[in-house]
């Protein structure tokens, strides 16, 4: 009897930390000493995700397009006690990738973890009307700038012996948003990117996942809901009735850029409460 009451509590301390260790308790700061660059982390779901990273231990350089979105971000995240530093990086521009790569190198020894998060959506109309230029600039930074972006990491993540990247898609690759045609497009070729990406990193243990983000309240999407009544209908095709958060994206980054998803790569993750995600 004895015996049995010895191996029971040792059955209910072993589950307990189980229990512990899934909900994050029994782990503090996940990405102790991890150096992780996020594009486009000056504002929105890019800002989010690089202070989570942050408040999980890892050392984080942002950047922007401009000196002085790079300088606030910088100025607030430190303010929080964080420990970031920040670039200029225009995506589209060899010379910016090459210097936001250098940049952490320089100042952490490498990179561990890329967030590849920088988009832009100059149309919005009939996909009929959409130009050349337009196409262009949209598959420029959104899909190719992605491309050439984990090339320029991969090397310093190789002398490190892997890193995690997420590349930062948009609901809109599945359910195509209306008026956004070449955004779509290009979000749905992200997930194809992220696909053939795992499978040729996978040797190298560099894992990559997509986060497909529904309608979150940002600066970048409020076209979408800005109008009160637009609102409305975008929240009768969620089961939870609202609105995303920059903060619901930043967490699910921080795991799949983690230890508990080392067994993660290829996949999607969608946060959109609930609204339809297949293709």
């Amino acid at each position: 009897m004895h015996k049995a009451g010895l191996l029971l509590g040792a059955c209910v301390r072993s589950w307990k930390s189980v229990r512990m260790a899934s909900s994050g308790v029994a782990r503090r700061d996940p990405l102790a000493n991890k150096v992780a660059l996020v594009t486009a982390s000056t504002d929105g779901i890019g800002l989010a995700i690089a202070r989570r990273l942050a408040q999980d231990g890892a050392h984080v350089v942002v950047s922007s397009r401009k000196q002085q979105n790079v300088d606030r971000a910088v100025a607030a995240l430190q303010g929080e006690g964080l420990s970031v530093t920040g670039t200029v990086c225009h995506v589209g521009k060899a010379e910016d990738r090459e210097r936001l790569v250098t940049t952490a190198v320089k100042l952490h020894g490498g990179i561990d973890i890329l967030v590849s998060n920088a988009a832009v959506n100059p149309f919005f109309g009939n996909l009929m009307d959409v130009t050349e230029e337009v196409w262009d600039k949209i598959l420029d930074i959104n899909v190719k700038a992605t491309a050439l972006m984990t090339k320029a990491v991969v090397p310093e993540m190789e002398k490190r012996g892997g890193g995690s990247v997420v590349i930062v898609a948009s609901i809109a690759a599945y359910t195509p948003f209306p008026g956004l045609g070449p955004y779509n497009v290009s979000k749905t070729a992200l997930l194809g990117l992220g696909k053939n990406l795992a499978i040729e990193l996978a040797h190298s243990n560099i894992r990559v996942n997509c986060l497909a983000p529904g309608i979150i309240k940002t600066n970048f999407s409020q076209v979408l809901w800005m109008d009160k009544a637009r609102e409305e209908t975008l929240k009768e095709a969620m089961r939870i009735r609202r609105l995303g958060t920059p903060e619901d994206c930043a967490g699910i980054v921080s795991f799949l850029c983690s230890e508990d998803a080392s067994y993660i790569t290829g996949e999607t993750v969608t946060v959109a409460g609930g609204a339809p995600s297949r293709l």
